[in-house]
C-alpha cells in the first residue's frame, strides 16, 4: 500500500496512492496513522463524500501535497556505506553512527529546498528510510525487525558540508528547515529485510548516486536493536538508514530526485534563500 498525507479545509487528511497510467493518484481516503494527533481530532468527523481521484502532481501543483510522515523524531545513520566514509575521508565506523535531524526540516515532496546564506556548500545525500509501526523500546536480538516497521520512504538528507565540518557535533549542518525531503511511503512493496533494494539519486537528470541495501555495513534489524537500546522509538519515527557515495554541492534552480525503486521517486527543487 501506498499512501499520502494532503492539506484540506479540514486539516490534514491521508489518501490510498496508486499508480494509474504511470503516475501516482490519490485515489481514496484512509484514516490517519495513529501518530499524527492533529488528524486524529477529526476522526469522528466522516470522510468528505464524493472524494475525487487526484494526480500527486496535481496535489503538489496546488501546494497541497505535505510530508507523509509526522515523526516524533526523525534518527540519522552516518557513513553507512564504506565508499561514502572513504569518500569523505572518513574511517568506517565500529558501531553506527547517529544523528538527529529534527521534524521541522520536513518537506513534502515537490517541495523547495531552501539554500540558506549561512552555507557556501549544499549536499544532497540520497535514502532509504524506516518509517515506524509499532513502539520499539531494547529491541531483542531475536526479535523480527518486520514488527516494528509501517513501511519505507525516499529522503534526502539535505547537508550544509561546511557549517557540517566547522561544528563540532551535526545539529546545525544537518537541521536547517526544509533538510529533510520525504516521500512517498510504501507499506508492503519492498523488503529490505528480506531482499536487496537499489537506489538512485539524479541531479538535473543525471545520476550522481547509485547504491544497494547489501552494501548497508549495518543492516536495519541491526541499527533498530542499536538505536533502541537508547532511545524509544515511537510509531511514525523516521530512521534514515545512510548514503551511498556521490553526494555533491549544488546550485540554486538544480532539481534532485531520489528514486527507490518499489516506493517511486522523490523530487525536489533547491532555491537560494
Amino acid at each position: 500500500m501506498r499512501y499520502c498525507r494532503y492539506s484540506s479545509a479540514d486539516g490534514p487528511r491521508y489518501a490510498n496512492v496508486e499508480l494509474r497510467e504511470g503516475a501516482l493518484w490519490a485515489m481514496s481516503e484512509m484514516p490517519p496513522p495513529e501518530e499524527d494527533l492533529a488528524a486524529l481530532r477529526l476522526e469522528d468527523r466522516p470522510f468528505p463524500s464524493g472524494f475525487v481521484p487526484v494526480s500527486l502532481a496535481e496535489l503538489q501543483e496546488r501546494g497541497e501535497l505535505l510530508a507523509p510522515v509526522v515523526p516524533s523524531k526523525i534518527v540519522c545513520v552516518g557513513r553507512n556505506y564504506r565508499d561514502h566514509a572513504a569518500e569523505l575521508g572518513n574511517d568506517v565506523p565500529a558501531e553506527p553512527l547517529l544523528f538527529l535531524k529534527p521534524p521541522s526540516s520536513l518537506l513534502a515532496p515537490g517541495a523547495t529546498v531552501e539554500m540558506p546564506s549561512l552555507s557556501k556548500r549544499i549536499d544532497f545525500e540520497g535514502e532509504l528510510a524506516v518509517v515506524i509501526g509499532k513502539r520499539c523500546r531494547k529491541m531483542a536480538e531475536d526479535a523480527d525487525a518486520r514488527e516494528y516497521i509501517r513501511g519505507y520512504t525516499c529522503l534526502n538528507d539535505v547537508t550544509a558540508r561546511d557549517i557540517q565540518k566547522s561544528d563540532p557535533q551535526w545539529t546545525r549542518g544537518k537541521g536547517f528547515d526544509t533538510f529533510c525531503p520525504v516521500g512517498p511511503v510504501v507499506t508492503d512493496e519492498i523488503d529490505p529485510l528480506g531482499g536487496n533494494v537499489g537506489l538512485v539519486t539524479r541531479v538535473n537528470g543525471d545520476a550522481k548516486q547509485r547504491g544497494e541495501t547489501r552494501d548497508f555495513i549495518f543492516d536495519i534489524p541491526h541499527l533498530l536493536r542499536y538505536i533502541s537500546a537508547c532511545m524509544t522509538l515511537e510509531v511514525g519515527d523516521v530512521i534514515a538508514t545512510g548514503t551511498p557515495a556521490g553526494v555533491g554541492a549544488l546550485s540554486a534552480g538544480d532539481v534532485v530526485e531520489v528514486e527507490i525503486a518499489g516506493i517511486g521517486v522523490l523530487r525536489n527543487v533547491f532555491a537560494a534563500t
